[in-house]
């Protein structure tokens, strides 16, 4: 069985490794670690300044400081090894194989090349060859060797397979990648654990290990030392600390998958990667790139006093950053430390970074040491339970490792910081040569010391020393003497941190880190030319766009108006509602004619240079250059709809959730602004048009000129990029568009693959997209600045292993624009527009979820589809959802409480089907609710806590993953409607 496999040859390494460490303790343990050490219960006393030393450093041509710019390798609990990165400064030279002598004395003195010294081996070449070592057994360990080169993307990470259904726990160190991606993927908090779950009993495994030990007595031999063996009987449960394991993702990952999983840390309040080291190629990553799709809301006050929330992106918001380091040993948990000045003093801190109490996160890193995180701090304007840390906005910074050996990160760190907490038990000569290259600096530096017996006075000559170099004096040096002056050293950071907010005149963008990582010889991920090109073209876009909806007149033509006087005369050739008392045949030809005039008006317009760029965009031939043309011109059309926000007044800001707010007045706060979708649609249209003047014979097969359009757009819903079906301003398909585009799919996909089609469908605010991206990855906008009122089409791609249990090859996730709850909802064009959204959706689908968050909330539009699909034969299987939006905890609701909710939704039903002036009254649980246990869900509310700081609650995710394990259990026994292939859905599209 997987969880009792013999260890492989570079699980013996690592183990033997770990012993020697044990064996032969270094100077990097933990002060509990080290014998004899105790704390000195006293005062630290910073006497008066005085001069330094007179030392002499490497000059700045070599280094900035008196290492070499490759850092050595140094966790918690483990000395100084072999480094990463790539040369301190733009052009500086390659040290790698000349170190500095400072380099090697500090080395020296932490005792990690000792066993080299005796060996008479390189030190540098060694420490080099080892760190690669530990990548390559790393990610041999997690079975990620193939993705080494060929990147994970994001549609690997969404497939569905038989893991989809069950919440298993990894049980291999092989299933650790997969599990976390899911689990990330999901928002599950837990995703950090990587414990892994034998699923042997336990006689069992003892049987087999003893086995395990007789044949590694056998392969090794009688020279291997009795330790080795030992270690081969105990299998760890927990082989990997949760940092290497993200590390080697990220590394094994291409940009936008990086870009969805660092989204996905954000929403759990996790720290982001900012510096991903690598000891491969010594090139360590500033992810820029990954980190642009994060977005953070908090409170802002204006220089008027007036306060509203504000949404920004995280690459271009200008903050205070705090940093913390360590340097050589120190016995505190920064990383514990950080979570506790985040937050509030009356609540247990939230794990924002892990720490060495968490489980699994205790064992010594392997790849990750170099590691750079953030997390941003952001005030909720909560003034009644005094939630708010810091009045204003604050990134926290965090280096994994030593500062000695990572010492181009932590560069960027002091010149990008306003203030630099430097955590070490002890000052002594090299910990003060080291901060010496530090002299000049404008950042505040503080010292957080916890000192050994018999330190005290080496502490205090060489703190003296360093007052004149660092600018410091005694409130700079923070002692904690007992492990009981948490408390009081958490308090005492938040105040400090508080005072460098208030005065801080350097605020840094992580765009201007960036700057910085360039000058500093760190890579940046969007540095490549693909993503240079992409951003070029999105620039030459996007320059032209000044007013948007003067925009969308001047240079986007065929919607708008147009668009919608066609869909006004296509519906009523269908409905033939207006014709008076002209005969049927005469008023179809009129419309005809008129639909005939409005399409040639189209056609005599040719794309703008701005369409061009576009379509230029999505047709280069290189995948890579479209993914990062789609991203960039996505990101910029977004932060302009950002900056062209209407603030709404102060008392609509203090509003709750958003769907407690008229849908007409969300509209008139946060207008319609430009998306990728209206570029689309715009070719939709050219293809509509020209199409429909081929079929009245007006124009020539042969002159044609967009044919090609569908080849292009079926090309991104196979990227996995989301489609407008129908737009809800018009509420109409641009029928031969669609159309066009499923049968290019068809022809793409051989072998007549079989979709399924799922739908949500619900009421504005209440979570449809949201609960669409939790339970498939998906990336449906939900973004309040730019939020698209359509209905959206997204594939899914099912593994071959899977696809004859599940009896489809494909998913099609279909997003409806959100409806109006509530009876006001039930009259006017609004309403009959919706209805025919609603009709659409449920038509398509095999299976219908239903979003709501109150009753009252029920989309009466949904309730009369439901009702006109009844009398076509096809009603959809239908999950209905009830979201908790309420800011108080819900209990799970009991069977009687579903009885009610149905009760009341039958009542709703008869009232529609009065409305549609329906013969038969048929009660909603005969259709299609007809077991409440199996038909009706609650969904526990989405944050944990406050937002913005709250993270993503468990219960959410947990109820989220049953309700998907129950779609495709429904699925998988026969229970929705039969698939269809693609040829059938476009039929019913036309139907329809």
């Amino acid at each position: 069985m997987r969880g009792a496999q013999a260890p492989s040859p570079h699980v013996v390494r690592r183990r033997r490794r770990r012993r020697r460490r044990r064996a032969h303790p270094q100077p990097a343990q933990s002060l509990e670690q080290c014998p004899g050490a105790e704390p000195v219960v006293q005062s630290l006393v910073i006497l008066g300044a005085s001069s330094t030393l007179g030392l002499s450093f490497p000059s700045p041509s070599q280094s900035d400081s008196p290492f070499c710019t490759r850092g050595n390798r140094s966790s918690r609990g483990a000395g100084a090894g072999p480094g990463a990165g790539a040369g301190a400064g733009a052009g500086a030279p390659d040290l790698a194989c000349q170190p500095c002598p400072a380099r090697l004395r500090w080395r020296l003195q932490d005792g990690t090349t000792e066993e080299a010294q005796e060996n008479g081996q390189p030190i540098v070449a060694d420490f080099l060859t080892e760190e690669r070592s530990r990548l390559h057994e790393t990610m041999s360990l997690l079975g990620l060797e193939t993705y080494c080169n060929r990147k994970l993307s994001l549609q690997d990470a969404r497939q569905i397979s038989f893991d989809s259904m069950k919440n298993w726990a990894p049980q291999a160190p092989t299933d650790l990648p997969w599990s976390f991606l899911r689990k990330l993927l999901a928002l599950n908090s837990e995703v950090r654990n990587t414990t892994l779950l034998s699923d042997l009993p336990q006689d069992d495994r003892t049987g087999e290990k003893e086995t395990q030990v007789d044949e590694q007595e056998i392969y090794w031999g009688t020279s291997e030392d009795i330790y080795s063996l030992t270690e081969l009987v105990t299998t760890p449960d927990v082989p990997l600390n949760p940092l290497d394991l993200l590390c080697a993702l990220l590394l094994c990952s291409d940009s936008f998958l990086q870009q969805e999983l660092l989204v996905k840390m954000s929403l759990c309040q996790f720290a982001l990667p900012v510096v991903l080291p690598d000891s491969e190629s010594q090139n360590h990553t500033f992810l820029l790139w990954a980190l642009r799709g994060v977005m953070r809301t908090w409170w802002w006050q204006s220089p008027g006093g007036t306060r509203t929330w504000r949404e920004e992106s995280l690459v271009l918001t200008r903050v205070p950053i705090i940093s913390f380091a360590r340097m050589d040993i120190s016995s505190h948990s920064k990383s514990y430390l950080l979570n506790a000045v985040m937050s509030p003093c009356h609540h247990q801190p939230h794990d924002y970074f892990c720490h060495r109490d968490m489980p699994s996160a205790a064992n010594a890193r392997e790849i990750a040491d170099g590691l750079v995180e953030m997390s941003w701090y952001s005030p909720g304007g909560s003034s009644k339970e005094n939630l708010d840390v810091f009045p204003e906005p604050v990134a926290f910074a965090n280096l994994r490792g030593e500062i000695g050996s990572h010492w181009q990160q932590f560069k960027l760190l002091t010149e990008t910081s306003s203030a630099v907490f430097i955590f070490t038990d002890n000052i002594g000569q090299k910990e003060y040569e080291l901060l010496c290259s530090l002299s000049g600096s404008t950042t505040r530096y503080y010292l957080i010391l916890s000192p050994y017996r018999g330190k005290r006075n080496a502490n205090l000559r060489f703190l003296n020393k360093l007052v004149s170099v660092l600018q410091i004096d005694y409130s700079h040096v923070l002692v904690k003497v007992s492990s009981t002056d948490n408390k009081r050293l958490v308090k005492r950071l938040q105040a400090i941190v508080g005072n460098v907010i208030k005065s801080a005149s350097r605020k840094v963008s992580l765009e201007d880190m960036a700057e910085t990582a360039r000058s500093l010889g760190l890579k940046v991920d969007e540095d490549c030319e693909e993503c240079q090109k992409a951003r070029e073209r999105v620039e030459k876009i996007t320059q032209d766009i000044q007013d948007v909806e003067l925009y969308k007149r001047e240079k986007l033509r065929l919607q708008g108006d147009p668009w919608k006087n066609i869909a006004q005369v296509e519906k009523e050739l269908c409905r033939l509602q207006r014709a008076g008392d002209s005969s049927p045949e005469k008023y179809k030809s009129e419309l005809r004619q008129r639909l005939l005039a409005l399409r040639m008006h189209q056609n005599r317009y040719q794309p703008g240079w701005g369409m061009q760029e576009f379509i230029k965009g999505i047709g280069t031939p290189s995948p890579l250059e479209k993914q990062y043309f789609l991203g960039w011109l996505k990101l910029r059309l977004e932060e302009m709809a950002r900056q062209s926000w209407r603030q709404p007044p102060e008392a609509l800001a203090t509003l709750g959730p958003k769907h407690s707010r008229p849908a007409e007045l969300s509209e008139q706060l946060w207008p319609a602004s430009l998306g990728v979708e209206h570029f689309l649609r715009e070719m939709g249209q050219f293809y509509e048009a020209e199409c429909y003047l081929v079929e009245a014979g007006k124009m020539a097969e042969s002159q044609k000129r967009f044919t090609h359009f569908v080849g292009l757009a079926s090309e991104l819903v196979l990227g996995g990029f989301p489609l407008e079906l129908m737009d809800r301003g018009t509420c109409c398909v641009p029928l031969r568009w669609v159309t066009g585009i499923l049968k290019e799919l068809h022809a793409r996909l051989e072998g007549r693959p079989r979709l399924l089609v799922l739908s949500v469908l619900g009421a504005e605010g209440t979570g449809k997209s949201t609960l669409l991206n939790t339970m498939f990855g998906l990336q449906f906008a939900t973004s309040r600045s730019h939020k698209p009122h359509g209905t959206f089409m997204q594939l899914i791609s099912v593994t071959e292993d899977f696809r004859h249990d599940l009896g489809c090859d494909f998913i099609l996730v279909i997003d409806s624009g959100g409806l109006t709850g509530g009876a006001v909802a039930a009259k006017g064009e609004r309403y009959e527009l919706e209805v025919s959204l609603a009709t659409l959706a449920m038509g398509l689908s095999n299976i219908t979820v239903v979003s709501m968050a109150e009753t009252k909330d029920t989309p009466l539009a949904a309730l009369h589809a439901f009702l006109k699909l009844e009398k076509l034969g096809h009603v959809p299987n239908c999950q209905l959802v009830s979201q908790d939006l309420g800011d108080g905890p819900v209990s799970r609701p009991s069977p009687r409480d579903r009885k009610q909710l149905l009760a009341q939704l039958n009542d709703l039903s008869k009232a529609v089907a009065e409305m549609g002036k329906q013969d038969e009254e048929r009660p909603l649980c005969e259709t299609v609710l007809c077991d409440p246990e199996k038909h009706i869900w609650h969904i526990p509310r989405l944050w944990h806590g406050v937002p913005p700081m709250a993270p993503v609650s468990l219960g959410y995710c947990e109820a989220v993953f049953e309700l998907k394990r129950c779609l495709l259990e429904n699925i998988r026994n026969g229970v929705c409607h039969q698939h269809r292939d693609i040829i059938q859905l476009v039929e019913l599209v036309g139907r329809l």
